[in-house]
């Protein structure tokens, strides 16, 4: 694997995992840490550059997340977005402050440099998208300004001589038309990456780094049966071999027929050379949730019964020392990162126990985002339906249902998301949708159906268009699909008499319901 790394400082932007998106896109390996990193720490990792995210306080404020000087004066090119782009300005002696007149949205921005190495291939003007309330006033002494607008002075600035380059717009998101081409140029030409890193050596170098840090040990996967846990599970299979049992927890909660699926795929009939436990332990969850409403809180029985379910299968085996999980680089953002806002707590990151009974936890996948993971699986040679098969939560169906959690209403979300499924995969309209399902509402509503009057529950439909699963667009599905949909739902699915259809983008909301 290549050594070229690209480190990215949050400082609270909620744009922070897409500039790590886009980098490696650019096939050069990037990490987020928090604003907190010492400078001793991104010493240590020897970046070949360094972006400074944007963030929602103001750099002259009481409450300013701050970095000191030295962090400009390593010879490491650095390139602040937003906040970061302040943030140079204040620390090196320019002057940041209230805009007269705040920009957000997409603006028209005029490249004034344009020999800037940043901005090479460029059009001028160039559509940005702004988001902010300071404005670079003064830019350091040193700096040249390289980009304006009509109410923003310096919508870029930089000091080529000491690899300093800051833009006040975000060139992450995709609304910012040229922006890849930016991050490109700072990454491949200012950086001088070679772009080398790709998933075939992400495989070999984990591959490697598990066998050497597992060694004789013995190692137990929480296999969910997603593409991640899957992913995961075969990944350490090709590293350590009959050292791994995978644990699959049918903990009510699955996709209608997924508890029979899994096995075949995993349980001793299938392709994979895996040690293969299924527990059924649909009623300890489900006891367990009772009375629950509480989203997170749902959220972190289910982790944490997870977690005892493990324990308990690794005491039957004996002494097991590591503890397998997938967990992917979006559960970690939304976890909370330095000062990110926690969006939802994953169960296989902030959901999970004080105390766990294993040496240690294993997650392969941590540095990955969904579509990486699944390149990986096909690399590594998993079937299609698997790798390609729409993600699935951790807690499984316990986030799908608004409130309670019971028997009845797992059935209800079940039958009808098997109905949605089907429908969606028959009319041919899945191809580009990023993840669909149904879920079910906690409301219920009067209803007829023949000569009765009904009182029963509401199911929700939801479908997004997403390329990294952190930003999404609600999908505009062919009514008639919809209707089909609706009536068979309504028609076949007992407790139903109301179909909905969710149109809501993420942000505001999270893919998920809970």
């Amino acid at each position: 694997m290549t050594n070229e790394l690209v480190l990215v400082l949050d400082f609270g932007g909620q744009y922070n995992q897409l500039i790590a998106r886009r980098v490696r896109e650019c096939n050069v390996y990037c990490e987020v840490h928090p604003y907190t990193m010492t400078l001793e720490e991104v010493k240590a990792k020897n970046p070949k550059g360094i972006i400074l995210t944007g963030g929602p306080n103001s750099v002259y404020g009481p409450e300013a997340l701050t970095y000191e000087k030295g962090l400009f004066e390593l010879g490491i090119p650095v390139l602040g977005i937003c906040y970061g782009s302040q943030l140079m300005a204040h620390v090196l002696g320019g002057t940041v402050k209230t805009a007269p007149v705040s920009e957000y949205g997409k603006t028209e921005v005029e490249i004034t440099e344009t020999a800037s190495k940043l901005f090479e291939g460029v059009s001028t003007p160039t559509i940005c998208w702004m988001s902010h309330t300071d404005y670079i006033e003064k830019a350091p002494e040193g700096f040249s300004i390289t980009a304006k607008t009509p109410v923003c002075p310096v919508a870029g600035m930089e000091n080529a001589a000491r690899g300093l380059y800051a833009v006040q717009f975000h060139p992450e998101v995709l609304h910012t038309v040229e922006g890849k081409t930016m991050l490109r140029n700072f990454v491949r030409n200012i950086c001088a990456c070679k772009g080398d890193w790709e998933m075939g050596s992400f495989i070999d170098t984990t591959v490697a780094q598990l066998k050497e840090k597992i060694g004789n040990g013995r190692v137990l996967c929480a296999l969910s049966g997603g593409v991640d846990s899957s992913v995961a599970a075969v990944l350490l299979s090709k590293a350590v071999g009959r050292q791994l049992t995978c644990v699959f927890v049918d903990h009510g909660l699955l996709r209608k027929n997924e508890s029979e699926e899994v096995s075949e795929v995993f349980g001793p009939e299938g392709p994979y050379d895996l040690n293969f436990i299924r527990v059924d332990a649909h009623e300890r969850f489900y006891e367990k949730l009772k009375g629950v409403t509480e989203p997170e809180q749902k959220r972190k029985i289910i982790g944490e019964e997870f977690i005892r379910v493990f324990e308990a299968e690794a005491k039957k085996i004996g002494k097991v020392d590591f503890l397998v999980q997938g967990t992917i680089y979006p559960d970690v953002i939304e976890s909370g990162l330095g000062k990110s806002a926690v969006i939802k707590s994953h169960h296989n990151v902030g959901g999970l126990p004080d105390y766990v009974d294993f040496k240690e936890i294993v997650e392969p996948l941590r540095m990955l985002f969904k579509d990486e993971v699944r390149q990986v699986g096909s690399n590594l040679g998993i079937p299609d339906k698997l790798v390609r098969r729409q993600p699935f939560p951790g807690p499984g169906l316990g986030i799908r249902i608004i409130g309670e959690v019971t028997e009845e209403k797992v059935r209800i979300v079940q039958e009808a998301d098997y109905i949605y499924r089907e429908e969606i995969a028959k009319a041919g309209v899945d191809k580009n949708l990023g993840q669909y399902f149904a879920a079910l509402t906690n409301m219920r509503s009067v209803g007829v159906m023949g000569d009765f009057r009904t009182y029963d529950y509401a199911i929700a439909l939801r479908a997004v268009m997403t390329s990294d699963f952190m930003t999404a667009e609600s999908a505009q599905l062919p009514w008639e699909v919809l209707q089909k949909v609706t009536n068979r739902i309504v028609n076949e699915v007992k407790g139903v008499n109301r179909v909905m259809y969710d149109c809501t983008s993420k942000p505001p909301a999270t893919i998920e319901f809970e």
